[in-house]
């Protein structure tokens, strides 16, 4: 993903905590905070050390990315996401990190609700 759809900084992580909302399931939590004034939506990653050791958590960072990458067009613009792993997520494949992550962000209405997982027989 570019730079400028990722949040880096930790008063853009604290600001999403405090006044955004959240939506989650066994694998993921996800805060939302709505932004007007872009035209894009961003995401953080956060993935604990209890979930496993650093090519464990990279695995699930490059999972998640390419999951966002390949939703882009159905994920709604002008929002902040972060997005918070749980130990589940660690022994899941892409395919179910991504339908975990759609499942999620329908439940937050932060998507396109016409995405199905129809996305996964590519």
């Amino acid at each position: 993903m570019k730079k400028k759809l990722r949040i880096k900084k930790n008063e853009e992580f604290q600001a999403v905590f405090q006044k955004g909302v959240s939506s989650a399931n066994r694998q993921f939590v996800i805060y939302v905070l709505k932004k007007e004034d872009q035209d894009y939506f961003r995401i953080g990653l956060s993935i604990s050390k209890k979930i496993g050791n650093a090519v464990a958590r990279n695995q699930i960072k490059r999972y998640i990315r390419q999951a966002f990458l390949e939703l882009k067009e159905d994920v709604f613009p002008g929002r902040d996401l972060v997005v918070i792993a749980r130990k589940p997520a660690a022994e899941l494949t892409f395919a179910e990190i991504k339908s975990s992550l759609i499942h999620v962000l329908k439940q937050g209405k932060n998507v396109n609700p016409r995405v199905k997982n129809e996305h996964l027989k590519k």
